[in-house]
C-alpha cells in the first residue's frame, strides 16, 4: 500500500506551478458582445482620444469664463448670442470676447470657449442677447479632448475579467473585437461503487453524485467550461479508460474520490500509468482535504480531489482556482471581506485549516459564525458563505479577532 508524502499548501502550489510552467491556454478573438466575464489576453491601448473634442456636460451656453466675472442676478453679464450648435454637429465657429452660443449636453464646445453656463443661470433678453447670472471658472461644465482617455494610454490590462463597464469602454474606443483566453476545458470524473447520477434510483447503500454538480458550478463561475462528466466504479481499468478519454477532450481532468490510500483508491495509480510527470503531490497538510492529488498525464493537468463534498470544494478553491488564476494571469481580486469572529477555534497542529463560516451583520458590524459538521455533510455548504484560514503555526483563534473571510 502507498502512503502519503504530505506537503504544505504553499509547497504544493509551488510544485504545481513549476510542473505546469509551460502549460498554456489558447487565445481566441471574439466580438465584445460576447466578451462579458471573459479573461482579456492582451492589453487594450487607446488609439484615439475620448472624447475626440471638447464636450459640454450640461445644456447651456458656451462662453469665455472671463466674460462672466462679477456676474450676478442683480448685475448680469450681457453677451452676444450667436445661435446654437446641434447635437452631433461639428462646428468651425471660434468664439470671441463677449460672445455665447447654445450647446446641448454632449455637444461640441467651440474653439475660444472655456466654460458652459447652465441654462438655469442664463436668460435670453432677445434673439441676439444673453444675460448670464453667475460667474464661471475655466473648464466649468466642459470635458476637454482626451480628458477621459488619451491616445496611447493603457485602458484595460491583460488578465482582466471583463465587466459590463469594460465593454462600454471598449465600445467608446471603437474596439469591436478583442483577444481573450479560451475557456479552460474541464472533465469531471466521480468515482465510487456507491455513486449514482440524479436520474438513477437511490437504493440502500448508494449516494447521489453531488461533487460533479458542485464542481461544475465552480468551474463555470471561474470562467471555465465542462467538456464532460462521468461516473466510474472503483475499477482500475474502467477509471483509466475514462481518464484517457477525458484527456483527449479537456485541458484539466478532475477525479473526485479515490484519492486516499485504500486498496480500492486507484486515482494515483491511474495517473502514473500515463506518459508524463505522473503524480507529484499526494497528500497536503490541509484540513479538510489531506488526500489531495496533483499530477500530469499526456501533457494535461490531473487533480484528484477527496470524495467528501466540503473537502472537494475547499481543495478546488485552494489549488485548482489558484492554478487557473495563475495560468490566465487573472487580475481581478479574490472575493473576500473582513469580519469579527464570533467564536473560539482551536488549530490543528501542522495543518492549514479551512473553517467554514456564515457572515452576518449586527448593529452595523460584520461577524463570522462557524458552521460545524463533518466534511461529508453537504448541508454545511448551503449554510456557509465562506471560510477563514488558520495557518499551521497558529495555536488557534479567539472570539473578537478580525479575520479575512474568503467567499465560496
Amino acid at each position: 500500500m502507498d502512503f502519503f508524502n504530505v506537503v504544505s499548501v504553499e509547497a504544493g502550489r509551488k510544485m504545481m506551478l513549476e510542473a505546469f510552467n509551460e502549460y498554456s491556454i489558447e487565445i481566441e478573438e471574439i466580438n465584445i458582445l460576447e466578451a462579458t466575464d471573459r479573461i482579456l489576453a492582451e492589453d487594450i491601448v487607446a488609439k484615439e482620444n475620448v472624447p475626440e473634442f471638447n464636450r459640454s456636460t450640461v445644456d447651456g451656453y458656451a462662453v469665455k469664463s472671463s466674460d462672466t466675472h462679477g456676474a450676478s442676478e442683480s448685475i448680469p453679464s450681457f453677451l452676444t448670442l450667436l445661435g446654437e450648435i446641434r447635437m452631433g454637429e461639428e462646428t468651425n465657429i471660434k468664439l470671441s470676447n463677449g460672445e455665447a452660443i447654445y450647446v446641448p449636453t454632449g455637444g461640441m464646445v467651440p474653439e475660444g470657449s472655456d466654460a458652459v453656463i447652465m441654462i438655469e443661470y442664463a436668460e435670453k433678453l432677445d434673439d441676439s442677447t444673453l444675460m448670464v447670472y453667475r460667474p464661471l471658472s475655466v473648464g466649468e461644465n466642459v470635458i476637454l479632448k482626451g480628458d477621459d482617455i488619451k491616445i496611447g494610454e493603457r485602458i484595460i490590462e491583460k488578465g482582466k475579467r471583463l465587466s459590463s463597464q469594460d465593454i462600454g469602454v471598449l465600445a467608446a474606443l471603437g474596439v469591436s473585437n478583442i483577444k481573450v483566453y479560451k475557456k479552460p476545458r474541464f472533465f469531471i470524473i466521480s468515482t465510487g461503487d456507491e455513486i449514482v447520477d440524479l436520474e438513477e434510483e437511490l437504493t440502500m447503500g448508494k449516494v447521489r453524485d453531488i461533487n460533479s454538480y458542485a464542481l461544475h458550478s465552480l468551474i463555470t463561475k471561474l470562467g471555465g467550461k465542462v467538456a464532460g462528466r462521468s461516473i466510474v466504479r472503483d475499477d482500475f481499468e474502467l477509471l483509466r479508460g475514462s481518464v484517457e478519454k477525458a484527456l483527449d477532450v479537456s485541458d484539466i481532468v478532475i477525479i473526485s474520490g479515490g484519492s486516499s490510500v485504500g486498496t480500492r483508491d486507484y486515482t494515483s495509480k491511474v495517473i502514473n500509468s500515463f506518459d508524463g510527470k505522473g503524480v507529484f503531490v499526494h497528500g497536503v497538510s490541509i484540513k479538510p482535504g489531506k488526500p489531495t492529488i496533483i499530477g500530469e498525464g499526456k501533457g494535461k493537468a490531473i487533480f484528484g480531489l477527496p470524495g467528501h463534498p466540503v473537502s472537494s470544494i475547499i481543495v478546488f478553491k485552494v489549488f485548482i482556482e489558484y492554478f487557473i488564476r495563475n495560468l490566465l494571469n487573472i487580475k481581478d481580486k479574490v472575493s473576500k471581506t473582513t469580519a469579527i469572529l464570533d467564536f473560539n477555534f482551536p488549530s490543528s497542529p501542522g495543518k492549514e485549516t479551512y473553517q467554514l463560516v456564515n457572515v452576518v451583520e449586527r448593529e452595523g458590524k460584520t461577524y463570522a459564525i462557524p458552521t460545524f459538521g463533518k466534511s461529508g455533510m453537504i448541508t454545511l455548504l448551503s449554510k456557509s458563505d465562506g471560510y477563514i484560514v488558520l495557518k499551521p503555526h497558529e495555536e488557534g483563534i479567539l472570539k473578537g479577532e478580525i479575520r479575512e473571510v474568503y467567499f465560496l
